[in-house]
């Protein structure tokens, strides 16, 4: 019996529960039939499409009775099948391999019907049958058969019992929808399910005729909807084949791997998209504060598996597709990561996100969609090469197109003055005008029937098409708007070196936030008359600097839009806006020449200048004339070029500012905003960031969750990561130890295939892998790292044979992308893969050392990374780094961390404890006096040896190397500024303490299995509950859970979808 019999039973199910309607479309029933060997009669091959490996599951579906849908009610396989094969087929259908030397005779007895002729010859061929000929009874002779004469494709004959049980099953459901109900009624085995709420649509209305119509199509429209999709193997196949052909439009019986993709996909998404319209029906009903969190970026990764796993269905979902003959996880690689980020700022948002869907709050992520993301990342001849990444191509099976949800986006122009009802209002004339359409995401939780919305902006045209030009000839111009709007959302991070780059940057800055408060704004003013309430129904996130903008746009469209005078807008605005900062470099502050804000946004210039003058009017209240804090403090930045502060702007603004971990909020408190801090401290927040163990641990360490779970004896860690504390007394258990240590094996296994298909390089899974895997920055010290490779391959090349056994043999791999503009953080990859080259090729080194840079690292790399590595290097100077993310998903994982006590590495220290980490380099309160002396300071002689191995070409490329070794070597003022040199020797004694540690293997993994226990804190689930609590006041809004809840009330003032 073949695979697919599931799927074909539950369409027989549909099929037998159909009655006859007048001028009905007739739709035969389908199935693929094994043709197995039947003595010498019949070739063994399968009729229609075989998966014949997975054949033999089908009699365990069958025996195992899961439910299939009917008409969204349940009829059981053992129903139908029981229902089936109570039936006198010989009534309707016999097949005969007598009556003919050459053909299967089936014999098909019915009242005749138009259509049943060719319904029935359809469902043969389908079945991979050949229909030889056909014979029509007479019309007057109710005891004759109409004959098929039949062949398989090797015109041979079928024999097969289990195939010609299915013919009969499948022909005669075909007659009994076309001609009327012999398929018994099986009614009384149907399952009980979750009914969907019912939108309650009755207007009040004086025409009672309306009503009542209103009415009756309300009731009508809930009965055929009435509940929710099931989630039974077979269902899930149903709809995974009906979207194989009436969504991608393949035939059922010839889909890909990539096909089986694109439709399990869908299939998912239909189950995401019901508690999704559902989940904002219930947030309109109630009308809390929602919080809406606006990114630049939103590092999503793939969606598949996360989804699944958050819908609860993973399991069903792989256990259906393998019976269809597909591997779940082989699929879920067919889908491209959405290139929507670049590194732990839009990560960070998409942990957010599942944290604010899984705690149930009514959140909605505003960003961008862009079509080519920052770029795909290749290697030739180890230079990084930047080319768009197509991810759009193939479409994305994830977001759902709202055309009727568009916004225009203004720039250029000037701004008039006109009088209006005694008071000056001021318009804006706009030069140039964009469309914003909205494409949703729906984001499911973890544990929770919630579904909330990332809505991405694309950018169109408002003319489409200039046709008087294309008329004249001038093709160019006939679609030059079409190009200029698309390229807003085209790239993320434009290339900012040149003035253009810089402008694009700034309009899609203004593009996301002028969309996105449209839209909130819209969505308030649906429900509500007046601005009263919004500080109270709105609360605004700005992650970083780049959405700030977005206060004068605020401004702008309260009081030139809605009619607002300036003092309750800025009320309103004040009362709204939060602001996180991710950085403490004070050159990594946005700041916008005045001449480019004059030209693209003079409107907004306008409202800067008034805001900055009422805020100095204030300073001066406060500190009297002090001119030169004042001018520190100023929103302008007097000088050449004239500038915005894009931070103080949020700085003036914004009811809360918070930092990222909590020596990240000290720096910003006491360094780059200490004149803010001093007059406004109620402002300043710390929120150490978090990670989402569903992904970051439970989903992509699949092995590891299980063991946890059994020996928790409970899952509730995936939504409490607290719990995992409970791990602390098993660190020293050796049987644990031995079951940790499999689950590590294995992923080490997985890892290492990975950075031979993608690097060419085989690694030995027994080595220890020391990772490091992020943007390629100085002040991250990727070039510390490389450096240290250089001096342990030094190191071994002049080993004896005999020392060599000492060697705890370690690949290291590191991974990230170079801004494109940022020429040294490209020679950087290029040093890395120039000295790997030269590792990993001598033969006195072999299997003791190779370094290896993983191309185009992205979210479904980490996912095999994090849980694969050993050690993971978190080495930027001490003081440089906000927070870090990547050090919580290694440490969770029972990586250990080699770091400085920089960023989010301080408070995993205070959790885990120091002695379970390794812990090097420089402290904040050391950095300044280091870099201001480190011209003239000595530094371990090894560090000047690795430099010169770089400056004298022994990895070639002596002169393309020259900036770097000039830029650490400490030779002029402002070298080796993040302090290299003098970290280095200390960097190396850690070094030395990870192999030895590591030769003891009972300790080390005790330090990793302490290491996941100590990391509860580290969850961004923790992060938003204080987000929620302690800025942004808003609640859990769940909705009410139908497995809880079977029948839901109706509910008023439905909204629609649609226009979310």
């Amino acid at each position: 019996m073949p695979a697919s019999l599931g799927v074909v039973l539950s369409n027989l199910a549909v099929c037998g529960s159909h009655k006859p309607q007048a001028a009905s479309l007739s739709r035969t029933a389908r199935t693929s039939v094994s043709c197995k060997h039947a003595g010498e009669h019949s070739n063994p091959r399968h009729l229609g499409l075989a998966r014949g490996e997975n054949s033999a599951r089908v009699a365990s579906l069958v025996s195992r009775g899961g439910a299939l849908g009917l008409s969204r009610k349940a009829l059981r396989v053992e129903a139908v099948a029981g229902a089936y094969s109570n039936l006198a087929f010989d009534d309707l259908v016999k097949i005969n391999n007598e009556e003919s030397d050459l053909y299967t005779v089936i014999n098909v007895k019915a009242e005749s019907k138009p259509g049943l002729l060719n319904a029935v010859t359809g469902t043969i061929m389908d079945l991979g049958l050949v229909v030889a000929k056909a014979e029509k009874s007479t019309e007057n002779d109710d005891a004759a058969y109409d004959k098929f004469y039949v062949t398989d494709y090797d015109n041979k004959k079928v024999y097969d019992r289990e195939d010609l049980t299915n013919i009969r099953i499948c022909v005669a459901s075909v007659i009994s929808k076309e001609v009327g109900s012999r398929i018994p009624e099986v009614g009384s085995r149907i399952s009980e399910v979750a009914a969907r709420p019912l939108t309650d649509f009755r207007k009040e209305n004086t025409e009672e005729v309306e009503d009542e119509e209103q009415n009756r199509r309300s009731e009508l429209l809930y009965s055929l909807m009435d509940t929710y999709i099931k989630n039974d193997i077979p269902s899930i196949q149903s709809s995974i084949v009906n979207h194989v052909e009436y969504t991608i439009a393949r035939s059922r019986y010839r889909f890909d791997d990539f096909e089986a993709y694109q439709a399990t996909a869908l299939s998912v998404r239909d189950r995401l998209i019901e508690s999704w319209n559902d989940t904002q029906k219930h947030f309109r009903e109630k009308d809390p504060k929602r919080i809406y969190y606006l990114s630049m970026e939103f590092l999503t990764g793939r969606t598949l598996l996360n989804a699944a796993y958050n819908l609860g269905v993973k399991d069903a979902y792989t256990e259906a597709l393998a019976e269809l003959g597909y591997n779940m996880e082989i699929l879920a690689q067919k889908e491209r990561d959405a290139a929507l980020g670049n590194g732990g700022l839009g990560r960070l948002a998409a942990c957010f996100l599942d944290s604010m869907a899984t705690q149930n709050l009514p959140a909605w992520g505003y960003g961008i969609r862009y079509q080519y993301g920052m770029f795909r990342q290749t290697l030739s001849e180890g230079f990084q090469r930047e080319s768009p990444d197509y991810w759009l191509n193939f479409g994305n099976p994830w977001e759902v197109v709202r055309p009727n949800v568009s916004y225009t986006v203004k720039f250029y122009g000037h701004v008039s003055t006109h009088e209006v009802d005694g008071r000056n209002v001021f318009r804006w004339n706009a030069g140039e005008e964009v469309e914003a359409v909205a494409y949703d995401n729906p984001i499911p939780g973890w544990n929770t029937p919630n579904v909330i919305n990332l809505r991405l902006w694309s950018a169109e045209p408002t003319h489409e098409f200039d046709i008087e030009s294309f008329n004249t000839g001038d093709y160019i111009t006939a679609i030059l708007q079409k190009q200029r709007a698309e390229t807003l959302s085209a790239v993320l991070y434009p290339d900012d070196r040149t003035t253009q780059g810089k402008e694009l940057r700034l309009k899609q800055q203004h593009f996301l936030v002028s969309a996105t408060l449209q839209d909130i704004i819209r969505r308030y003013k649906e429900t509500h008359s007046t601005f009263n309430d919004f500080p109270d129904k709105v609360a605004l996130q700005l992650n970083d600097t780049h959405p700030t903008i977005g206060i004068p746009e605020m401004m702008r469209l309260l009081m030139d839009e809605n009619g607002l005078g300036w003092t309750q807008s800025w009320d309103i605005t004040t009362k709204v806006y939060a602001f996180t900062n991710h950085t403490v470099l004070p050159e990594a502050l946005e700041k916008w020449p005045v001449e480019l804000m004059e030209t693209l946004l003079p409107r907004h210039m306008q409202i800067i200048y008034d805001i900055n003058w009422r805020f100095m009017q204030e300073l001066r209240g406060t500190l009297g004339n002090d001119y030169q804090t004042m001018g520190r403090m100023s929103i302008i930045e007097e000088g050449e070029p004239k500038s915005v502060r894009m931070a103080h702007l949020a700085m003036v603004a914004c009811h809360t500012v918070n930092g990222v971990a909590a020596i990240h909020s000290e720096i910003i408190k006491n360094n780059i905003f200490k004149d803010f801090y001093k007059i406004m401290p109620q402002k300043f927040q710390n929120k150490t960031n978090g990670v989402t163990q569903r992904r970051w641990l439970a989903w992509c360490n699949p092995s590891l969750s299980k063991l946890l779970t059994t020996t928790l004896g409970t899952d509730a860690w995936i939504g409490e990561l607290e719990l995992v504390s409970a791990l602390r007394p098993h660190a020293e258990d050796p049987e644990f130890q031995r079951q940790w240590n499999e689950v590590k094996f294995k992923n080490k296994e997985r890892l290492a295939a990975t950075i031979a298909n993608l690097t060419g390089v085989n690694v030995n899974p027994n080595a220890l892998f020391d990772i490091q895997v992020k943007r390629i920055h100085e002040y991250k010290r990727q070039l510390l790292n490389v450096l240290g490779v250089v001096d342990r391959y030094m190191l071994i090349k002049s080993m004896t044979p005999e020392e060599k056994k000492n060697v705890v043999p370690r690949v290291v791999a590191l991974g990230g992308k170079a801004a494109p503009g940022y020429e040294i953080a490209k020679r950087i990859i290029k040093l890395i893969n120039s000295v790997g080259e030269k590792v990993n090729n001598d033969p006195d080194v072999g299997d003791l050392l190779k370094l290896v840079f993983i191309p185009d690292y992205n979210v479904s790399l980490a996912e095999v990374i994090v849980p694969g590595a050993d050690l993971s290097q978190h080495i930027s100077t001490a003081g440089t780094e906000a927070s870090g993310t990547s050090n919580m998903k290694f440490a969770m994982n029972g990586c250990l961390i080699l770091g400085t006590m920089d960023g989010a590495n301080v408070e995993i220290a205070e959790e885990i404890g120091e002695e379970n980490m390794f812990i090097f380099g420089a402290r904040v309160a050391d950095v300044k006096h280091l870099q201001e002396t480190r011209q003239s300071a000595r530094v371990d002689e090894r560090f000047t040896k690795a430099v010169n191995l770089v400056r004298y070409g022994h990895f070639g490329w002596a002169d393309y190397f020259a900036p770097i070794v000039a830029a650490i070597d400490g030779s002029h003022a402002g070298s080796d500024y993040y302090l290299l040199g003098p970290d280095f020797g200390s960097y190396l004694e850690a070094q030395a303490q990870v192999d030895a540690t590591y030769k003891d293997q009972a300790k080390w993994t005790k330090m990793s299995i302490l290491s996941s226990a100590g990391c509860g804190k580290f969850s961004s689930d923790r992060t938003i509950r204080e987000y929620a609590e302690q800025i942004w006041n808003v609640k859990p809004c769940k909705r009410p859970d139908p497995a809880e809840k079977r029948v839901k009330p109706r509910m008023a003032n439905s909204e629609d979808p649609n226009v979310l």
